[in-house]
């Protein structure tokens, strides 16, 4: 447990974390000092001065609490009339050239100026002279529009690409009024993370194009949940909103601070695979290329089932845990060879070393608790004489060349569970739509052995069931998500002592020593 010390704020005595800084040590208490260029992962800067607070019989008096860290005994001063005046005259200087565009800021309803504004300042502008105008709409590359005029210098995306891509795209040039962030001539943006800077600037000067114009910030709902675009199980939040009448829709993912997995960033990649959620998906029944019923699909299967000489099934290793588990146990009870082949889903060399992984999938790491063969040979020996091969979720076309992808269904009657259309369901003699992992709960494990759980984030105006539900509706025994956790708690060892209703929000490393640790 991390070491405490006594001090004091506004007279009143609180304990917090020794060796951080005040701004981290009184956040984590619920006291919150404003700032603007500090950040956790970038270290202090010390350039807004927004976090000028005062240490009473301090040499000196007033200190950055970015810089500063907390000490026994010391008395912090929050809310004397001199350090307000300084939030004041910090404020009126930021803003002395700023443009009152917020109707049209992509970053209204989330920017750090707007909330301090109301909170430190809200006094009306003095100003007398022309505002100073800088450059609107600039391409910095990789989806990345900056708007030079409502930048407020505090250089966080200077020092992401500086100390955390370590590629240095971006810069300050010039001095007072005239300064400003900038690419340098003919360098655009060219990273992997660049998206990042849009998170971490505290007002509109960094926007996504992707993002820009397309909701209020207040509209939308943000949940947690974790990205499946490769292995590493970013968390993120995403952010959705349900119009009146309309669909609830996805606008776009955004990191969730994990620092035992991501920190406080991810991806580009990552957070495009928001659009996967939103388009391409399968929302019908499908029998033999025409719309059915549900009723109609799930009995031609069960026909199937009942008629078919040899099983083969396939999983994704995007599935969760509970239903790898659902699959698993119907697997047995029909006697059906199950294979969880995807190759596909590698790309060697793609990963990075640090959040970017080869593998594509994000729940591969559950094939070894669950005893899975997910190899070509063993594929192979599931579908050789087969007449009958059920596909949850599996992407097969990524793993198999156009050829095989076509001879399959011309010796396999082939049904495809899934929620997006992909050139498997359009080959398959039944395609059943199943809820997408935004719409569903579940548990992964990423690949560095990590147990995470997410929970349903998007509510449909006509949702669709889950897969382990259209499982159980094709003669599966694992009725609900419920059922399959405690089945899970029993037949993995590794979990037998985990409760996976009550993941923590960073997760548990699936090994001896902290799942020991873990209250069942």
């Amino acid at each position: 447990m991390a070491e405490k010390v006594q001090l004091f704020v506004n007279g009143q005595e609180v304990e917090v974390e020794a060796g951080k800084n005040l701004i981290d040590a009184f956040g984590a208490i619920g006291v919150k000092i404003p700032h603007l260029c500090y950040h956790p992962a970038l270290g202090a800067d010390g350039n807004c001065r927004m976090c000028l607070v005062g240490i009473e019989d301090g040499r000196p008096p007033i200190v950055p609490a970015c810089k500063t860290k907390v000490a026994a005994g010391m008395k912090v001063q929050l809310d004397t009339e001199k350090i307000k005046k300084i939030q004041r005259d910090i404020m009126e200087f930021e803003l002395i050239n700023h443009p009152i565009d917020c109707p049209v800021c992509d970053q209204a309803g989330e920017c750090k100026l707007q909330d301090y504004y109301m909170k430190y300042d809200g006094q009306p502008s003095r100003m007398t002279v022309k505002q100073v105008l800088k450059s609107k709409q600039m391409d910095f590359g990789c989806g990345v529009v900056h708007d030079q005029e409502r930048c407020v210098l505090c250089a966080r995306c200077v020092r992401f690409t500086r100390l955390i891509t370590k590629t240095g795209e971006l810069g300050i040039v010039n001095r007072t009024d005239a300064a400003r962030v900038t690419i340098f001539p003919g360098r655009p943006l060219h990273n992997r993370y660049a998206l990042n800077v849009v998170d971490l600037c505290p007002v509109g000067a960094m926007t996504s194009r992707d993002f820009r114009f397309k909701q209020r910030a207040w509209f939308l709902t943000r949940s947690a949940s974790i990205c499946q675009g490769c292995s590493k199980g970013c968390n993120i939040f995403i952010d959705h909103n349900r119009e009146k009448y309309k669909d609830d829709i996805i606008y776009r993912y955004r990191p969730r601070r994990n620092q035992l997995v991501n920190g406080y960033f991810m991806c580009d990649a990552g957070r495009m695979t928001y659009k996967g959620e939103n388009d391409d998906r399968l929302l019908t029944p499908q029998v033999d290329g025409r719309a059915a019923s549900l009723d109609e699909a799930i009995e031609t299967v069960r026909r199937a089932i009942s008629e078919a000489k040899k099983i083969a099934m396939l999983v994704s290793p995007n599935a969760s845990l509970e239903q790898m588990y659902a699959i698993q146990r119907f697997a047995a009870a029909i006697d059906a060879a199950l294979s969880g082949y995807s190759d596909g889903c590698v790309m060697a060399g793609d990963g990075d070393g640090w959040l970017i992984q080869d593998d594509k999938s994000a729940n591969r790491a559950s094939f070894a608790l669950l005893n899975i063969d997910a190899s070509k040979a063993g594929f192979a020996a599931a579908v050789s004489g087969a007449d009958l091969v059920l596909n949850f979720l599996n992407d097969l076309d990524r793993s198999l060349g156009e050829d095989d992808l076509t001879q399959l269904p011309a010796t396999a009657h082939l049904v495809s569970l899934a929620s997006s259309l992909t050139a498997c369901v359009a080959r398959s003699a039944v395609a059943l739509p199943v809820a997408s992992y935004s719409e569903d709960a579940g548990s992964l494990v990423n690949c560095d052995g990590r147990l995470q759980r997410y929970e349903a984030a998007v509510l449909k105006n006509q949702p669709l069931k889950s897969l382990i539900e259209v499982t159980r509706l094709l003669g599966g025994s694992v009725r609900n998500i419920q059922e399959a956790r405690a089945g899970l708690q029993t037949a993995v060892a590794v979990l037998n002592d985990v409760d996976l209703e009550r993941i923590p929000a960073d997760g548990i490393a699936l090994t001896a020593s902290e799942v020991a640790h873990v209250a069942a």
